[in-house]
């Protein structure tokens, strides 16, 4: 088959930047529905065989040797890439940093903010997954420090940020928002009463509509990021080309994939 094109935000192709990434869509692979087409979650019920397919095509595409997966739980460890691991068999973390090349660092994603990092100088790469959670609890600093400890800088490091549910997609409940608030009262600002400027409030008490890819953005710069770029797609609204937990949810819930989010030096 054809191997799956996948988006390149702007800031980490730059010719400075020699890093080879993307953020695949759920387009370019072989799986059958509901999981069509490049679904790349070994822990879905997909067909084992289908999803191998799927993550070595990606890694063609991306001109690794190795495409490396963690167990992702919506906290802050950041594991330190030293020898690859069996498909499948990945750390319980949602980070990775690396400096070996041909290794590819893969997070899978269906809303959560996949972030991508690289600092060009000091050659160090990183992948992150932020959900809400790990972003509230600092998985995003967190990775840039496991960077630092191999020889990064803030300064240096380049960061982007893939489709993820947009404000306008993600109404959240009270637990949500008392959390944000809890951390820092100022992040009311990527809290709002309605989706959009022309779209009307939400009709359940207690619900505001959270801006997940800005409050990231946010924690980045705030870390001392400089070079954040958003890709600014919206996961939930667009069914032809992602994955997306929520729309699922709303729609009564079954099986679902998630996209791929690879770096490689």
């Amino acid at each position: 088959m054809m191997l799956p094109e996948p988006l390149t935000p702007e800031y980490l192709t730059s010719p400075a930047i020699p890093a080879r990434h993307g953020f695949f869509t759920r387009r370019g692979g072989t799986s059958r529905p509901p999981y069509d087409s490049l679904n790349c979650s070994t822990s879905s019920a997909d067909d084992p065989a289908a999803v191998a397919a799927n993550r070595d095509a990606a890694r063609q595409s991306l001109g690794a040797t190795t495409l490396l997966g963690l167990t992702q739980v919506h906290g802050t460890e950041v594991v330190t890439v030293t020898t690859p691991w069996p498909t499948g068999a990945g750390p319980r973390a949602d980070a990775m940093v690396c400096a070996l090349p041909g290794l590819a660092l893969g997070i899978v994603t269906a809303d959560c903010a996949p972030v991508l990092f690289h600092d060009p100088c000091a050659r160090v790469i990183a992948a992150a997954h932020a959900g809400w959670r790990g972003a509230l609890a600092g998985i995003l600093e967190a990775t840039i420090a496991a960077m630092t400890a191999l020889g990064a800088t803030a300064p240096n490091i380049a960061a982007a940020i893939g489709p993820t549910i947009a404000q306008s997609s993600y109404e959240v409940g009270p637990d949500l928002i008392g959390a944000i608030l809890a951390h820092n009262q100022a992040d009311a600002s990527f809290l709002a009463p309605h989706p959009t400027a022309n779209r009307p409030t939400s009709n359940r008490p207690g619900h505001l509509w959270f801006d997940l890819p800005g409050y990231c953005a946010a924690r980045l710069a705030a870390a001392g990021i400089t070079r954040i770029d958003r890709l600014g797609l919206d996961t939930a609204s667009d069914p032809e080309r992602f994955f997306s937990h929520r729309r699922r949810t709303l729609h009564g819930g079954g099986p679902i994939g998630h996209m791929l989010s690879a770096i490689t030096l």
